[in-house]
């Protein structure tokens, strides 16, 4: 119920931004929102990718 945002409640959302902010400014916000969502998924991928390396770091360390 709360994890999942119907059409309507998307359109209410999307009518206060546009409300808020005022038109002008919504190509901006939607570009800072979206530099801001590649920056986070390119932070989880290196400390995803850090947490792998330590995970076969250790993996040979117990081999030996």
């Amino acid at each position: 119920m709360f994890g999942r945002i119907g059409v309507s409640e998307l359109l209410i959302i999307l009518a206060v931004v546009l409300i808020f902010f005022g038109p002008a400014k919504l190509p901006a916000l939607a570009k800072s929102m979206g530099q801001a969502v590649a920056e986070f998924r390119k932070g989880t991928k290196e400390i995803s990718k850090e947490f792998e390396e330590l995970s076969k770091e250790e993996a040979t360390e117990e081999t030996k």
